[in-house]
């Protein structure tokens, strides 16, 4: 078991990091490089960058009255959330498929009843 993990590619887990302004505030952000790439491919689908989708995905958190003590955090958990539903089926796995216009009101709501 433990082999397909150990014997992976090293720079999978090697942290980068990464500037980008946020209200004209610079913050950084330091994540393992296979976050980087999975928000590169959520940010893809929509047709963002980086900081377009991070700055998004804040102003949307904030909004909604997160606690954003812990951004980094909250940005693994949202990786992890996008493969889980890809794995699932709630996420097409057809990335022309923009995931604005995916209903999440419906994929949320089949999470609930799952978990109950």
């Amino acid at each position: 078991m433990c082999k397909l993990f150990i014997k992976a590619d090293s720079t999978l887990w090697k942290s980068s990091t990464r500037s980008l302004r946020i209200d004209g505030m610079v913050t950084s952000v330091r994540l393992e490089n296979y976050f980087w790439s999975t928000l590169e491919a959520i940010a893809r689908r929509d047709q963002l960058n980086i900081p377009q989708m991070l700055t998004r995905l804040y102003h949307e958190s904030i909004d909604a009255e997160h606690d954003l003590g812990n951004f980094t955090s909250f940005l693994r958990v949202c990786c992890m959330r996008y493969l889980a539903l890809q794995l699932a089926g709630q996420i097409p796995s057809n990335t022309n498929i923009p995931i604005r216009t995916l209903d999440a009101d419906s994929i949320l709501a089949s999470e609930v009843q799952k978990h109950h």
